[in-house]
């Protein structure tokens, strides 16, 4: 990040003007004041600094009277809308390329949020951190980030990958209205994060076309650099790491960034980390994941993280969050509770 304010794409005003025709809003009523025109976000590389975006979510409320509008926005939302790699994703294979890509890509389409994918065994999750404070439209950003994966996951797909969402907002008042919907939402959950089983990462898309996502990642390469958001040395390690069948060494994850092991080590070393301590994040994270949405026994999990003893996986455990294993399963699992964030 260059310090600026995050950024949001033009394309997600667009949709939110579509939107509020349902309402009969025009667009001169929510871009008024703003300096913003619709040709204007029209332009590919339109971006929307976030005090200016959160302050036309506040005005879209308050000309609606739609408290649930991120759930509305979720809906509508379409992969077309996210430029290059919203082709990309659509001319994927599978679905653990379209996530691979999003995770990289992100970025070159918002600032906002970064996402990472964790993986352990039969489970995988797409985390979704905040990079801003979004303040009183936090609930519209978790929800319509939430629910529109969801849609693009089925449109991509042709069918549901199942699994379930965890928020960090509070239930609102409004959830009962699509108590359906929200079936598989979890509120009040430390991580905003997607859970679903590791197999459907295989899921075929219903068009690939290798050619077409080959142009397109080459687009978003280009974008990633042009930006100056290709990462530094501890996201690369950290998008390399983690993979379905378990973590990469050390040897492992510097022979893919083309290094030696002893390069990697100084690099990581230089930014103030290493890789035993991004080792013990990811083991935080995959503790959670399992501990929250699966229904394996501590000494299972304590095993599966390659723990001697449940007595030290337990140590490990309150060393990250504060909270042992048996707390923090009850509480993740207990509607209204908040829970600790791995440190």
């Amino acid at each position: 990040m260059d310090g600026t304010d995050p950024q949001f794409p033009g394309a997600q005003v667009l949709q939110l003007l579509a939107l509020l025709q349902h309402w009969r809003i025009e667009p001169s009523e929510l871009l008024k004041d703003t300096g913003l025109t619709v040709s204007g976000l029209e332009e590919p590389n339109a971006r929307i600094p976030l005090p200016i975006y959160n302050g036309l979510i506040s005005r879209a409320r308050q000309l609606t009277g739609e408290p649930a509008l991120g759930i509305f926005m979720g809906l509508q939302r379409r992969v077309s809308m996210y430029g290059f790699l919203g082709f990309a994703a659509m001319s994927a294979s599978t679905l653990g390329e379209v996530l691979e890509m999003a995770v990289r890509f992100s970025p070159t389409v918002s600032t906002a949020i970064k996402l990472s994918l964790h993986h352990e065994g039969e489970l995988t999750a797409l985390r979704i951190e905040e990079c801003c404070d979004p303040g009183d439209c936090r609930d519209v950003a978790q929800l319509a980030l939430i629910i529109g994966m969801t849609q693009m996951g089925r449109a991509l797909t042709g069918r549901d990958i199942g699994g379930e969402a965890h928020l960090t907002i509070p239930r609102p008042d409004y959830a009962d209205r699509f108590s359906e919907l929200l079936a598989r939402v979890r509120f009040a959950q430390p991580v905003t994060q997607l859970v679903f089983e590791t197999k459907a990462l295989q899921l075929p898309l219903i068009a690939p076309d290798r050619a077409g996502m080959r142009l397109a990642r080459e687009q978003c390469e280009r974008a990633l650099r042009d930006q100056g958001l290709d990462g530094g040395i501890i996201e690369r390690v950290r998008s390399l790491m983690a993979t379905p069948s378990g973590m990469l060494s050390l040897e492992e994850v510097a022979a893919r960034l083309r290094m030696s092991a002893r390069t990697l080590k100084r690099r990581l070393a230089a930014q103030g980390s290493s890789y035993s301590e991004l080792l013990e994040q990811e083991r935080c994270q995959r503790a959670r994941l399992l501990l929250g949405s699966s229904q394996l026994s501590l000494l299972e999990i304590t095993e599966r993280l390659g723990y001697s003893t449940l007595p030290n996986f337990a140590r490990a455990f309150r060393r990250w969050t504060g909270e042992t294993p048996a707390a923090y399963r009850r509480a993740v699992r207990s509607p209204g509770n908040q829970m600790s964030a791995c440190s």
